[in-house]
């Protein structure tokens, strides 16, 4: 059996590999590192958790004891797709270069740039980055690839996925051609081949297993749940989920839980917290700094359920995860290798539950077309409430919560029936009688009976103040019974109302408000004329 002293590795390296326990290397490990210690270009293709990050982290390391860094200029480069996969490489570089000089800068997005540009100002050996961050340094002129010797690509396929590929396609053509290009990944995409034609020369090919196979330390189940009603699937698959784990018991020491949408897995989240379960969530859209929190709150046994989305599918070495439950089946294939992935590392035994309700058929063919087999089914474990038809749904339709809101076109509202409905539906119904309107003048005629001569309008207004004498005002009493008359009345006599508080006459057709002087007319009379022509007397000159 090969050991790890036997891959001509660098004494230093030995030393810190020993002093983490290892003795015996994985198969990918045992072939991958001494092609990549002859400087050959390697493509590596193994199922998740065999071991990759030590395959090309150990030759790395021994490959660059020799030499030294400069400024903006790392001389080998690591890609990864994720922050955490980028953070984890990180953290085996520390463990393995721990008796060595090298330098290394992690490049991720959620931190601030002053503290990665003073890293690469000192000059490093190893820059780990996700491709994003990578080009956000280079472009503010922080960084050159020109003196790149060793360029890894991990979890290619991952990085195809999220859509790295043009970004990756771009810094390989930033770093020299005369380079060693190392490809791992765990599936082998048609345009991930088309890639490593284009960059990696004569590749020695590692394929320690047949492409998108599932571990056999992992104890695989589908669960079925069929919904009385489709709205009500998310309701039951979280009900399945809460039966699950309880049916596990002690067994389940801890568990990643997987959902397809950052939204569903702060719903799933909150609805176990609420049950009593010890879970946390992680996606893409929390700050890295609470993202590493809940990590390592994983990681040391504090937190129990870690709901995620496949940011954690990818890499994650969480060596004592016992249980993977897959919310959400997949929809892309290649996924589900990677979630149960998480599990049943390092030889140790795992089991991954997948919750799949009827509309899930085509994705789960893809699954089985994949891996080649099909997944084993399982019963429905005890404690399981699914809903009925005459149960309240999670979440009503969208039709249907509109009907109940606004009434529902066509549909009868639902309300309770109260007692003086029923009294109303008894009594005949009453028809008041129509009252005849008199018929308003037309709009001329009113407008010429308003215009009156001036002599009568101020006669009616001295009547209507009451101002002539031995004439007595009415008791306010009877004047406000006679002010109450009914409305149609009140508008008839609305210019005698206005005339009696010296308001003016309203004029239809330009408003209420039209002041009285306008409608007054100002010709001076010829007697007026002739008095004051008598009043000022003729003044001449005699000559």
């Amino acid at each position: 059996m090969t050991k790890f002293s036997d891959l001509a590795l660098d004494p230093r390296v030995l030393q810190a590999v020993s002093e983490a326990g290892y003795e015996t290397p994985t198969p990918i490990q045992a072939q991958a590192i001494p092609e990549a210690l002859q400087g050959r270009d390697v493509l590596g293709i193994a199922q998740t958790g065999t071991g990759k990050t030590a395959s090309f982290t150990l030759p790395m390391i021994t490959l660059l004891g020799q030499g030294r860094a400069r400024a903006r200029m790392p001389r080998s480069l690591v890609l990864a797709p994720t922050r955490e996969l980028a953070a984890q490489v990180a953290e085996n570089f520390d463990i393995y270069a721990k008796h060595t000089k090298l330098t290394k800068a992690l490049l991720i997005g959620g931190v601030a740039f002053g503290e990665q540009d003073k890293l690469i100002d000192r000059g490093v050996d190893v820059l780990i980055a996700t491709p994003g961050r990578l080009l956000d340094h280079f472009e503010r002129g922080k960084l050159l690839l020109t003196g790149v010797q060793i360029m890894v690509v991990d979890e290619a396929d991952r990085m195809l996925d999220m859509g790295f590929i043009p970004d990756i396609e771009r810094i390989f053509t930033l770093t020299p051609p005369k380079r060693q290009t190392m490809f791992y990944s765990a599936t082998m995409a048609p345009e991930i081949e088309r890639i490593t034609k284009t960059f990696l020369k004569d590749p020695a090919k590692i394929e320690v297993a047949r492409q998108a196979t599932t571990s056999t330390t992992i104890t695989q189940a589908l669960i079925e749940v069929k919904p009385a009603r489709k709205d009500r699937s998310f309701g039951d698959k979280r009900a399945m989920l809460r039966a699950l784990i309880k049916s596990e018991g002690e067994a389940c020491t801890n568990a990643i839980i997987f959902c397809n949408r950052k939204m569903d897995v702060d719903v799933v989240a909150k609805s176990l917290k609420s049950h009593g379960f010890n879970a946390a969530p992680i996606h893409g859209d929390l700050a890295q700094s609470e993202r590493m929190k809940t990590l390592d709150a994983f990681r040391d046994g504090t937190l129990h359920l870690l709901v995620a989305s496949d940011v954690a599918a990818r890499g994650l070495d969480i060596p004592a995860v016992s249980h993977v439950f897959n919310f959400d089946v997949p929809s892309h294939p290649e996924d589900y290798v990677h979630r149960i992935g998480r599990t049943g590392r390092a030889g140790r035994l795992g089991k991954a539950f997948t919750i799949a309700v009827p509309s899930d058929e085509k994705y789960l063919k893809a699954i089985e077309s994949l891996i080649k087999s099909e997944i084993p089914r399982g019963e429905q474990p005890e404690g399981y409430e699914p809903s009925t038809a005459d149960s309240r749904p999670d979440r009503a339709p969208r039709e249907d919560r509109k009907g109940r809101e606004r009434g529902g076109r066509g549909r009868d509202r639902e309300r309770p029936v109260k007692a003086h409905d029923e009294v109303a539906a008894m009594e005949p119904l009453v028809v008041a009688p129509k009252t005849e309107v008199a018929e308003e003048a037309p709009r001329e005629e009113r407008r010429e009976e308003r215009r009156e001569p001036r002599g009568d309008r101020g006669d009616r207004r001295r009547e209507g103040r009451g101002e002539e004498r031995g004439e007595r005002r009415e008791p306010r009493e009877e004047r406000r019974d006679e002010r109450r008359e009914p409305r149609e009345d009140r508008r008839d006599d609305r210019r005698d109302y206005r005339r009696d508080r010296d308001l003016g006459p309203s004029v239809i057709g330009m408003g209420d408000h039209v002041p009285d002087f306008i409608l007054r007319s100002f010709a001076i009379k010829t007697s007026k004329v002739e008095e004051v022509e008598e009043a000022v007397p003729a003044t001449g000159t005699e000559g």
